[in-house]
């Protein structure tokens, strides 16, 4: 079992926009980065997805996990239990099924606490992220988010 550190952030413009997210790793001497931009997503589903890919990256099973965070609704939507409320009710009526059934299938093979910062404090990890999340959003071949431009769409009605 190891201590395993990840800081977090997203990024839209326009929201929806291009976006992307940024994600520091660390653990002992170990560290990380990850990053990606999306041509259409919202930053809510950047500050998640972050998360995600985060957590995704841990090669072995029941870490214990500090996750810091600037986002509100990840932080708030685990640490006050509402997202296991809505997967109880099937996500009726929430936005981001896709991506909250993946977090919880990661957030269930470690021993994970998520953290609420305030954005832009000087905390060097999470500036890097938000560094790293404008930067991946501004880039040029940025990919599909799936989830929300195509999975949005085949649940419309039109």
């Amino acid at each position: 079992m190891h201590k395993i550190t990840i800081y977090t952030d997203g990024a839209a413009s326009g929201n929806p926009g291009p976006g992307g997210y940024g994600v520091v790793l660390k653990s002992g001497k170990h560290y990380k980065e990850l990053t990606k931009g999306f041509r259409l997503t919202t930053n809510n589903r950047m500050e998640l997805l972050a998360v995600i890919e985060g957590l995704n990256t841990i090669k072995r099973k029941g870490n214990i996990v500090d996750i810091y965070t600037d986002s509100k609704y990840v932080c708030d939507s685990v640490e006050k239990g509402w997202v296991f409320d809505w997967e109880r009710k099937r996500f009726k009526k929430k936005k981001n099924i896709d991506l909250w059934k993946r977090f919880l299938e990661l957030y269930r093979i470690h021993n994970v606490k998520l953290h609420w910062v305030k954005g832009h404090a000087d905390i060097p990890e999470n500036e890097r992220c938000d560094e790293l999340a404008v930067k991946a959003s501004q880039g040029n071949n940025l990919l599909v988010d799936k989830g929300y431009e195509i999975e949005d769409k085949e649940d419309s009605i039109w």
